[in-house]
């Protein structure tokens, strides 16, 4: 963050010093802000909010002996602090007043309905190995999230890559008032949140906010092979770059495929320029990922040669998201369980059958545990039964859905596989799908778990790669 004085800091975001010397004038706030005690850098900003379970105040403290400088807060805690009346707007007011200080970043945002947090840390690799880099931890893309981003930004930084989700109408043009990007991506308008959003209409109404936010003279980065977003090149004057499959995309990507790992390779053609990438990560919704990456990359100068060299040597993404373990036992355990929708769904069911051996004859078994997938709407039922329907289409040999919610995947399987196989099996919850799985693995073998955040399946994954079933698992 650009440093500043305590009391220059309460001026901007409206709020009043408490418990330091001189008014503040004399203690500077020089580090990043966080909402974590336990992840303040020295001379940071702890804000503190009272969550619905915990009070962010009753750690000031803490966060101030750890090295934050000062305490953003709604009350005095004892500690040098700036108290304001709603500690949320207070971040977003200090994110816009220093972006606006920083005149040669340039932000980029992605938005999609799944697909965001790969691409982002992909494109993140990219822009890194050019410049100066500060991007979206995790899946952080929301109304907090987004100006904690910000607040990472000083005068060295070159790129300020920005994930934005939203969950209603006008979320992203909220958020593009705080940081207005320069490079606006949008991957994709899919069933994600559907249940929220009503329409997938809808859903690109929300996500084409993006793109409405650029100046003229930025760039939008759309998917042509999805209607939805194509469509959004008329929503802004600024310069629009297509990635797809077609001929008629700027970035065009072709020749996918994925070795015996579920490696994904892609070639990437550009201005008459063909490079090959050979990604490290597991699925080929990686190599349409890694596209998107590179036209962005593209339209802030970043040669395409260069973009794929970057690409090719990036190993991991955010946590559980196509992470693949291997036992000692020879089980392979992919933990994609970070979240899920259809599409998702089917892209993860698609890298496990790969990872498999697909066809040949000499395949390894594959189970797919799979849990609930949120906030479809009136819709939930028949997609989580489609999906069921999906995994043995594909060839999985075992489906175990975890929890009520899941129920329809596994009939979905079951009416897929008719009644001579036996190919699914429902569990009531992780508790479990691990005594199921701890019973059932055997050398070779590879597993998938994926669902929505809230089944928690990443717990299931731990304890079946023997890290411990934490509280929690079975509820």
């Amino acid at each position: 963050m650009t440093p500043m004085t305590l009391a220059q800091l309460s001026e901007v975001v409206g709020g009043t010093v408490h418990d330091a010397e001189d008014g503040g004038t004399g203690l500077r706030v020089t580090g990043p802000a966080t909402i974590d005690s336990r992840a303040v850098e020295p001379g940071g900003l702890f804000a503190a909010f009272v969550g619905e379970h915990v009070d962010g105040h009753d750690y000031a403290a803490s966060a101030v002996e750890a090295g934050a400088a000062a305490v953003l807060g709604s009350r005095p805690v004892g500690v040098p602090s700036v108290v304001v009346d709603d500690p949320g707007a207070a971040l977003t007011a200090l994110a816009r007043h220093v972006l606006a200080r920083l005149p040669d970043v340039q932000v980029l945002a992605v938005t999609g309905s799944q697909g965001k947090t790969s691409t982002k840390d992909l494109l993140a690799a990219v822009l890194a190995d050019a410049a100066p880099t500060v991007a979206t931890r995790g899946s952080f893309n929301n109304e907090l999230g987004l100006p904690l981003t910000v607040l990472r930004a000083d005068p060295g930084t070159r790129f300020l890559l920005l994930e934005m989700g939203a969950r209603g109408i006008g979320h992203i043009r909220t958020l593009c008032e705080v940081a207005r990007p320069d490079v606006a991506m949008v991957l994709n308008v899919g069933k994600a949140h559907l249940g929220e959003f009503g329409t997938q209409a809808d859903i690109a109404r929300a996500k084409g906010e993006l793109v409405e936010a650029l100046p003229g003279d930025g760039v939008a980065v759309l998917n042509g092979d999805d209607p939805l977003v194509d469509a959004m090149a008329s929503r802004t004057d600024a310069r629009v770059l297509r990635f797809g499959s077609t001929a008629g995309a700027d970035l065009r990507w072709s020749d996918v495929r994925l070795d015996e790992r579920g490696h994904a390779s892609v070639v990437l053609q550009h201005a008459g320029e063909r490079v090959p990438v050979a990604l490290q990560l597991v699925g080929e919704h990686m190599a349409v990922n890694a596209a998107a990456a590179a036209a962005a990359a593209l339209s802030v100068g970043v040669p395409l040669a260069d973009a794929a060299r970057s690409l090719s040597a990036v190993r991991t993404l955010s946590q559980w998201r196509m992470e693949v373990h291997e036992r000692g036992d020879g089980v392979t355990v992919v933990n994609d369980a970070y979240n899920a929708n259809p599409d998702s769904m089917a892209a993860a069911l698609k890298a496990l059958v790969a990872i498999g051996g697909g066809a040949r004859a000499r395949r390894r078994r594959t189970i797919a545990v799979l849990g609930e997938m949120k906030e479809l709407g009136e819709s939930g039922e028949a997609e989580h039964e489609a999906v069921g329907r999906l995994a043995v289409r594909l060839g999985v040999d075992r489906v175990v859905a975890v929890g009520a919610p899941a129920r329809a995947i596994g009939e979905g399987a079951r009416a897929e596989a008719g009644s001579g196989e036996e190919r699914a099996v429902f569990v009531d919850d992780n508790e479990a799908a691990v005594a199921l799985l701890r019973g059932e693995l055997r050398d070779g073998d590879v597993v998938l778990l994926k669902a929505s955040r809230g089944a928690r399946l990443d717990l299931v994954a731990a304890a079946v790669l023997d890290q411990g079933l934490d509280d929690g698992a079975g509820r």
